[in-house]
């Protein structure tokens, strides 16, 4: 993993918008209509092409396939994993990452724009879960090999869901525990950890759980509770990144990247005791949105360890305002300030076509942000 010594060096938080021709097809497939597989494999190729070049010609120094081939971040796993032929919906996905009791007119607004999310299909776990998806991950990594070949990053990385964030996305009805649930799709998912590895890839191991999940339980459990719960979590995680070397992995989690009032998230600081057990070398968090943008401060109180690299969020995703680079340089700076510049990694999310010419179309889908793109 490249330290950010002589630059700080930036990324992302891994998906972005997909290009319009190749929308109707992921769409088409997750209706389960027939697809012409040579025609989507194309499209897909073309796609993290541009993808690959645009974040290359905006400056972006750790870039990705953008997930283009996948139709969400969580949800892709239904075609490379077995057991998830249960109905799920968003609705549930909601109402396990969000908490709008307090906003009942806003929960209604929420509620008709999760509408739009109906071209993902949800599922839930109802049968043994082991890893069927070698062909995908292997077309993911030829893509993307072959799309850097154009390019000169400074390191590539690939995402992948986390056994935690599947657990939320697709609930368990066939396991007779949450943690044997865990403890099964991390055996499964070990495969495509280490397969995306293998490639030479940094691999970013997407947790938004880690956060996000606090918002399904606050009202039943203390944070005591839920920081234990998150332990489990990144044990079996560990576990499952076994023969990843922990430079080569970064941590993503989030409070579910939704424009919304936020007001139950649970602070930074309480799960860092958690989090910092992780094994992955990265951290990577939100640190530009108004709910969490002042915990930069946190670390000044909390030491990071001498292995742990930072990447706060200093652009943030769910507003139609471009950040003024001044705010963005100083959000920078308050990091670097505390922990040094050497320990720095920021992810940009301006690398999308263009944030002005996007502004209208993404409008609507913004608040789903944080749990379906």
């Amino acid at each position: 993993m490249q330290r950010s010594t002589e630059q700080i060096l930036t990324t992302h938080a891994g998906s972005l918008p997909r290009p319009a021709q190749l929308l109707p097809l992921v769409f088409a497939q997750e209706a389960g209509e027939s697809v012409d597989a040579d025609r989507l494999d194309a499209e897909i190729r073309a796609a993290v092409k541009e993808t690959v070049k645009k974040q290359a010609d905006a400056g972006v120094d750790v870039l990705n396939d953008g997930e283009v081939s996948k139709p969400s971040y969580a949800t892709y796993v239904k075609d490379r994993l077995t057991g998830f032929g249960g109905e799920g919906s968003i609705q549930e996905v909601a109402a396990a990452v969000m908490n709008l009791e307090d906003f009942p007119d806003f929960a209604d607004h929420m509620a008709a724009t999760m509408a739009s999310a109906a071209e993902i299909r949800f599922t839930s776990c109802d049968g043994p879960v082991s890893y069927v998806g070698q062909a995908a991950v292997r077309a993911d990594i030829e893509n993307l090999k072959a799309a850097v070949e154009t390019v000169t990053p400074n390191g590539t990385f690939m995402s992948a869901a986390s056994p935690g964030v599947i657990a939320v996305f697709s609930p368990n009805r066939h396991y007779a525990s949450q943690e044997e649930y865990l403890e099964a799709i991390a055996n499964a998912m070990r495969e495509e950890y280490e397969a995306i590895a293998a490639a030479g890839f940094i691999l970013q191991v997407d947790c938004p759980d880690l956060a996000s999940g606090w918002n399904s339980v606050f009202a039943d459990a203390g944070p005591s509770q839920f920081v234990a719960e998150c332990e489990t979590s990144i044990g079996i995680l560990n576990d499952a990144l076994r023969n990843v070397p922990g430079e080569q992995v970064r941590l993503h989690l989030c409070w579910g990247n939704y424009e919304g009032p936020h007001i139950h998230d649970i602070p930074l600081e309480t799960i860092l005791p958690a989090v910092l057990k992780t094994k992955a070398q990265v951290i990577s968090f939100e640190g530009a949105n108004p709910r969490h943008a002042h915990e930069w401060e946190v670390w000044g109180r909390v030491k990071l360890p001498d292995d742990k690299v930072l990447m706060p969020g200093v652009i943030d995703s769910t507003t139609n305002f471009v950040e003024h680079p001044e705010l963005v340089a100083q959000r920078i700076g308050q990091y670097a300030g505390i922990v040094g510049r050497d320990v720095m990694r920021l992810p940009r999310d301006d690398c999308r076509r263009d944030r002005h010419e996007q502004a209208g179309e993404q409008r609507d889908q913004r608040v789903l942000r944080g749990l379906w793109r």
